[in-house]
């Protein structure tokens, strides 16, 4: 474990921002963290790096938690028990499920970022939660260097929500989850978004998690930039939730306004298509922009800085409410 000074964390992001660390270290095992915190406290903690805007260089201790890990607890009749160390890349992993033939993530495939962070936003996609799979969060206490446990019910997860990102911010670092995936008798989710296109455009009728995985991937790369080839942290606004009486405002005015019912008086209305509809898809400005095939994409075409991304996002945010009355939420986190 060696502590490294001024380290650029462009390869760090997956908006591929430049910004300076002063100090960093990578962490490999529970034990490394342990130690370190017994003399470290203030630190500023980077996993997969896909859910952040960078703004400004970091004075705080920086720490990639790059522990690794995969092992199944129990099994069975109809279930897999499963615990995920914090540094393993998420994709990889739902991909793993599939081929062990476990069910329950097949929907999250292509979600940039590590296993660690999924708990913190209840990361989710084409109908589903993670929080719907999580059984156990494994977390380092800071104060203490103690190692806690967190339930199901216990990280209080909501919409894009979690304790981590409330009233347990910046007080524990997650070191592992654990999953109860399915073995049979999948609860299979294709109706959402464009899955079931894609299923009966490849003459798909009883599909498996691999189908709806294949689905899923295919989807995702034809409307989302590979972070590879040009920076981006996917999402970056979250879907707003209105009451049905505003929704049924808007659609005096925007009749063919897409919407998904989210409960008897909710409605979602996907914040891409607002902002296609204020005219930013596809535009660009300066550095960075929006991207030409899902608006709810920024991007990074180069070199651009946090703080250029941050005032296109901001000022995404006024056109929205000032055509809409809808305050959009950015999903990502803004350091």
């Amino acid at each position: 474990m060696t502590i490294l000074n001024n380290i650029s964390l462009k390869e760090y992001n997956t908006f591929g921002v430049h910004v300076n660390a002063k100090r960093f270290v990578s962490i490999d095992s529970f034990y490394q963290l342990q130690e370190l915190l017994k003399t470290e406290k203030d630190l500023f903690l980077l996993s997969g790096g896909s859910n952040m805007l960078l703004t400004k260089d970091i004075e705080q201790l920086v720490v990639y938690l790059n522990i690794k890990g995969i092992s199944i607890d129990r099994e069975d009749e109809n279930y897999a028990y499963v615990t995920v160390n914090a540094g393993e890349n998420w994709h990889e992993f739902v991909l793993w499920c599939i081929d062990q033939g476990y069910g329950g993530l097949e929907n999250l495939s292509l979600i940039p970022g590590n296993v660690g962070t999924c708990p913190i936003q209840n990361i989710g996609a084409y109908g589903v939660e993670v929080k719907d799979v999580i059984t156990q969060v494994e977390a380092l206490r800071i104060s203490d260097q103690k190692r806690v446990h967190f339930s199901n019910e216990a990280c209080s997860f909501g919409y894009r929500n979690s304790i981590f990102k409330n009233e347990e911010k910046g007080k524990y670092i997650i070191t592992s989850v654990s999953f109860r995936l399915t073995k049979n008798k999948h609860n299979l989710q294709t109706s959402y978004g464009a899955i079931e296109t894609a299923l009966q455009e490849n003459k798909i009728q009883n599909p498996s998690i691999k189908d709806i995985s294949n689905a899923v991937i295919a989807i995702r790369k034809s409307k989302l930039p590979d972070p590879k080839e040009i920076g981006n942290s996917g999402s970056f606004f979250k879907n707003p939730i209105v009451a049905k009486s505003i929704f049924e405002g808007l659609k005096n005015s925007h009749p063919n306004i897409p919407n998904y019912q989210v409960s008897e008086d909710q409605i979602k209305i996907p914040a891409g298509w607002l902002i296609e509809q204020a005219g930013f898809k596809g535009k660009r400005f300066g550095n960075t922009g929006v991207h030409s095939k899902q608006a709810l994409v920024l991007v990074n075409y180069g070199e651009a800085s946090g703080q250029e991304i941050y005032t296109l996002a901001k000022q995404i945010q006024e056109k929205i409410l000032e055509l809409f009355s809808i305050n959009l939420e950015i999903e990502v986190n803004i350091l």
